[in-house]
């Protein structure tokens, strides 16, 4: 049974609607989607990290992800010794990870279908948080099963300046400035792009204090 779905902004003149920039040939930047709703969003999120805390996973190569990490959903992605995958259980607790809010993926699937990706309904959310300095090196999302189905991303708290690049690691990438509430979506032509976080700057949030915490909504199984 496929989810009910809210118009996130049904009270809203179309100029008031959320801005969309167009940052690839299929990838979008919805300027404060999330903000008709993130009061609500807020405590949802700080039940799931109580159920699942962050932690800081260690990379293949040994070394400590200066992210925070977390996940809900059927599927949690998960860093060891033995390589970047998905797995049904934290294995911080051995337990399955949190459901997914119906908040949350109603709002991914609005911001995608906003995108022009239609019937999108993910089973995995990558929570990362950042503190300042924290960063995400270029990399592509390669862990899922198939790459039909976009990635949707949310900023919440500090800001970030995020690297959007090509399909190598060496071309170019646009720097994205990005704030508390806004959406970015990448999908079809765009699907492998890399992607990156600079290191995060010093600051103080009203609602979240000296952080920045981005949900990943993926199809991943």
């Amino acid at each position: 049974m496929q989810p009910s779905h809210f118009d996130l902004f049904a009270d809203h003149e179309p100029e008031q609607q959320p801005r969309a920039e167009q940052i690839g040939e299929q990838s979008w930047l919805l300027r404060g989607f999330a903000l008709p709703i993130v009061d609500q969003l807020l405590p949802v999120l700080a039940a799931i990290l109580a159920a699942a805390p962050l932690r800081h996973m260690v990379t293949p190569g040994g070394f400590s992800m200066s992210v925070g990490t977390s996940s809900c959903g059927h599927l949690g992605w998960i860093t060891d010794r033995s390589g970047y995958r998905y797995s049904s259980v934290d294995p911080l607790s051995g337990q399955p990870w949190p459901d997914m809010p119906l908040i949350l993926s109603d709002l991914a699937h609005c911001a995608a279908e906003r995108a022009g990706f239609a019937d999108f309904y993910p089973d995995s959310c990558l929570i990362n948080q950042y503190v300042p300095g924290a960063k995400m090196s270029l990399h592509q999302d390669k862990d899922e099963r198939a790459y039909a189905a976009p990635i949707v991303s949310l900023s919440l708290g500090l800001p970030a300046m995020f690297l959007f690049g090509g399909f190598n690691r060496n071309d170019r990438s646009q720097r994205i400035p990005l704030l508390h509430g806004d959406m970015v979506i990448w999908g079809g032509v765009d699907r492998l792009r890399f992607h990156g976080v600079l290191p995060i700057k010093h600051g103080q949030h009203p609602q979240l204090g000296e952080q920045r915490i981005n949900l990943t909504f993926r199809l991943a199984g």
